[in-house]
């Protein structure tokens, strides 16, 4: 996630403090004060209607073969991430596949 202040767009001298669900960030550069709330939103569209699957972890074994490694946790949103969650949810209780695979490269669903 990429934070900067409002009013100088200062990126690196920012500092936080956290109280409840809201962090209280301070700008080092011109000393502006902003809440940052800590609820998930999309990137794309604002929207807070988000689920969080397991996204595989995948590795090459031996020659072509492959393997999950391990998962970790993404959140989609219901809204621009209807046809992940919708393949998620086909094949549950596996994890949602990588978009890109270390021996395929970038997977197109045909």
């Amino acid at each position: 996630m990429d934070i900067s202040c409002p009013r100088c767009g200062e990126r690196e001298d920012l500092s936080g403090r956290r109280d409840g669900d809201v962090i209280h960030l301070t700008c080092g550069a011109c000393e502006h004060t902003w809440p940052r709330d800590l609820a998930a939103k999309c990137p794309v569209c604002g929207g807070a209607d988000l689920q969080t699957v397991p996204l595989a972890i995948v590795e090459k074994s031996r020659g072509t073969q492959l393997s999950i490694v391990g998962t970790r946790p993404i959140d989609l949103c219901s809204q621009c991430d209807g046809d992940k969650l919708a393949k998620y949810h086909r094949n549950r209780p596996n994890p949602l596949m990588p978009d890109e695979l270390p021996t395929v490269g970038k997977i197109t669903d045909a």
